[in-house]
C-alpha cells in the first residue's frame, strides 16, 4: 500500500515503553474475510533466537485469541492520539458482538505477506508466530503480579518474529 514505506526493524527508533504502554496497539489476526482485533497495552519488543521479535499477551476470553491461535501471522498497529477513541472501543467491546471496523471507522487492509492491519495506523509490525505459551502463575516471583488476575484468567503469550515494519509516510 502506497501510504506505507517498509523499514528494517533496526531502523525503528521509538520508545517501546511509550508505544505499548502509553499509546497502546491493536493486535489483529485473521484474513480480510474473517479477522478480529483488540487493544493491548502490555507487550514487549526485542531480540530472541537471533530474530527481531515481539511478545504479545491475550486473555483466554478475548475473541482475538482464537484468530491468533489459528493464523500464522498477526499484526501490531500503532496510531496517533486522534484514534484514542477507536482504541478504547476495541478494548472494551468484543468482536463477537460488533463489527469493530464499522464502529470505529478503521479500514482493514491486507499486508504483505497476508496479515490484516489498518490504513489509519502510523506504524504496523507484521509478525509470524514463533512460539505460544500460557502464562503460569507458578513462575510469579513478585506476589503483587497476581492482583492483575482476580479471575485467574492468565494470558496466553505469543512470540512473533517481526517480518515487516511499515511506517506511514
Amino acid at each position: 500500500m502506497e501510504k506505507f514505506k517498509t523499514i528494517s526493524p533496526d531502523e525503528l527508533n521509538e520508545s517501546v515503553f511509550r508505544l505499548i504502554g502509553k499509546e497502546w496497539m491493536l493486535i489483529t489476526a485473521g484474513n480480510l474475510n474473517c479477522w478480529n482485533t483488540m487493544t493491548a497495552s502490555w507487550g514487549a519488543m526485542g531480540e530472541l533466537w537471533f530474530k527481531p521479535v515481539v511478545f504479545t499477551f491475550i486473555r483466554p476470553q478475548r475473541c482475538t485469541l482464537a484468530f491468533a491461535e489459528r493464523e500464522p501471522l498477526f499484526t501490531l498497529s500503532f496510531f496517533d492520539e486522534t484514534y484514542r477513541d477507536a482504541l478504547n472501543f476495541c478494548g472494551a467491546h468484543s468482536g463477537r458482538d460488533c463489527d469493530k471496523a464499522k464502529e470505529t471507522g478503521l479500514t482493514p487492509f491486507k499486508t504483505e505477506p497476508g496479515a490484516v492491519a489498518f490504513k489509519e495506523a502510523r506504524l504496523i509490525l507484521v509478525c509470524r508466530k514463533l512460539a505460544v505459551q500460557n502464562v503460569d502463575p507458578a513462575g510469579f516471583l513478585d506476589p503483587g503480579i497476581e492482583k492483575n488476575y482476580p479471575e485467574k484468567d492468565y494470558h496466553r503469550m505469543f512470540i512473533g518474529e517481526v517480518l515487516r515494519v511499515l511506517t506511514a509516510g
